[in-house]
């Protein structure tokens, strides 16, 4: 390159504007390790150059800037396809979620920037995936959108990651994922770490396989036959219904233990329409299995809406029902809708909050235990947790993707029941009601074939029951606290540092020293 093309383009990077385009632009590159690309290999190169740009910035204010604009071109990425239903007001909400990581961009700086020594880099290796897990467990709180997207569920199909899943969940793989990173990034940049760097991947790739290879699995328990019943693309709630009970007929014979529908599978509440209900258990009856179905649709006692599953046995309802506790934003309530109320005049926002529940239940059908949850739910590592604990032998999501059918979220929203059926050592049933539907066994390795997003079918899945508890299911998030704990720390140093650091002598005072 010639000495006026490298000044070009140090002028061009230079502009705020094309630096912050740039840095965007970076910050979306993880989101192709995801569904549906799965470029899972990516992940352990693809912030290297948001954080190259990062530490390159002129001071800390401005690292903090690229660490919130590469956030929000993370967000933007990861939910694009939410932009059909939310238009322009996706772009407000991955900028508010972006500004979640202008701290770590400024650690980033601070830890491997030009004036960084070999000691502060080392560190580095260590606390910025720590800062990273700050970032994602501060938006996994349902309110900030929850945890869609956490750079460890790019591994869903990784069996070590998964492995590691089971030992401290998918803040685990994220910081390893964020390790590896932070590693190549202080191979390239700080010629006195390379011989440190390259031992920390050894030992990680070492200690990863070692995981993978002797650390303690589930036993295999039984077995259970579960159905899932995909009603496909249709216009109306009662074509949908009429059309679950036709392909639900066919599974006479087939022997199920449990036949499962999708999310919103049936829109009227069985309390005020007992013709329904009546049909639902002679259905039941016919097939020789419990149906567990969702109802989305207003409380008989005029209490508002509400998305339940619930468990129909021969003889009607029976146990307890669940109401989702989780809800999407915007998708199934607007936050402060007195102020945010007019996102439902620029996209598919909800004109109704739906009512949510307040308890996780565990439903027992005589055959198998099993811990619903619908939908978003499955994102969140802590809810499938606790099932596990309660005694759930099998993990179900009741999910409706269609109005997202040719996006990326169907794949992704899928692979997710592997990584949670990881975690806790329990096969995990992903039903939908147009796709993808896919079940996974107790080491997060698929069962069968998937449902894809044009099936409108049944399949009956043999799905092997596990028992043990999972080392993640008895120590809980145990890495994010950790991680928290490393960060407090180094900001208490920080400060520290500071107070105690001399200020510099004024000219009067040293002239008269003289």
């Amino acid at each position: 390159m010639t000495v006026t093309a490298e000044r070009h383009s140090t002028a061009r990077l230079s502009s705020p504007w094309s630096r912050g385009a740039l840095v965007a632009l970076a910050g979306a590159v993880p989101a192709l390790a995801f569904p549906a690309p799965s470029l899972w290999w990516l992940a352990y190169v693809s912030l290297v150059p948001w954080m190259l740009l990062v530490r390159s910035a002129p001071t800390g204010r401005r690292a903090a800037v690229d660490g919130w604009l590469g956030g929000a071109g993370f967000m933007l990425a990861v939910h694009h396809w939410l932009l059909p239903s939310l238009s322009v007001f996706i772009v407000a909400i991955a900028l508010l979620l972006g500004a979640l990581w202008a701290p770590w961009g400024w650690a980033v700086r601070r830890l491997l920037g030009p004036d960084a020594g070999p000691g502060r880099s080392a560190v580095a290796t260590v606390l910025v995936p720590s800062a990273w897990l700050m970032v994602e467990l501060a938006r996994s709180w349902q309110y900030l959108g929850g945890p869609w997207g956490l750079l460890g569920a790019s591994q869903w199909q990784v069996p070590p990651a998964l492995r590691l899943a089971s030992i401290g969940g998918v803040w685990l793989v994220s910081f390893l994922v964020v390790l590896v990173n932070t590693c190549l990034v202080a191979l390239i940049t700080v010629p006195a770490l390379r011989r440190p760097a390259i031992s920390a991947l050894l030992v990680t790739g070492v200690l990863t396989t070692a995981v993978w290879l002797w650390a303690p699995r589930a036993q295999q328990s039984g077995s259970a036959r579960i159905a899932v019943v995909q009603s496909g693309v249709l216009p109306t709630g009662d074509s949908r219904f009429a059309r679950e009970v036709a392909l639900t007929r066919t599974l006479v014979g087939s022997h199920p233990d449990l036949v499962v529908w999708g999310e919103s599978s049936v829109s009227v509440d069985l309390t005020d329409h007992p013709k329904t209900a009546a049909r639902l258990a002679e259905l039941s009856r016919e097939v020789g299995a419990d149906l567990l179905i969702n109802v989305d649709a207003e409380r008989a006692d005029h209490t508002g809406i509400s998305k339940t599953s619930m468990l129909i046995g021969p003889d009607g309802p029976t146990g307890p029902t669940y109401d989702k506790m989780r809800l999407v934003p915007f998708g199934e309530y607007i936050p402060l809708r007195s102020v945010l109320g007019w996102a439902t005049s620029v996209g598919r926002a909800a004109g109704e909050d739906r009512m949510p529940g307040t308890r996780q239940v565990v439903m027992d059908t005589g055959k198998v235990r099993f811990g619903p949850l619908v939908c978003f739910e499955s994102a969140f590592p802590d809810m499938s947790r606790h099932l596990a604990g309660d005694g759930a032998q099998l993990l179900i999501a009741q999910s409706s993707t269609s109005t997202f059918q040719r996006s990326w979220a169907p794949a992704q929203h899928a692979s997710l029941a592997a990584l949670r059926a990881a975690e806790d050592w329990r096969p995990m049933v992903h039903a939908t009601l147009t796709g993808i539907s896919a079940v996974y066994d107790a080491d997060g390795r698929q069962v069968g074939h998937r449902i894809g997003t044009s099936g409108s079918t049944t399949e009956v899945f043999q799905v092997p029951l596990a028992s043990g508890v999972s080392p993640y299911v008895r120590f809980g998030d145990w890495v994010p606290r950790l991680a928290l704990l490393l960060v407090l720390s180094a900001v208490a140093y920080e400060v520290t540092s500071r107070v105690r650091r001399p200020a510099p002598a004024l000219p009067g005072s040293v002239a008269q020293a003289k």
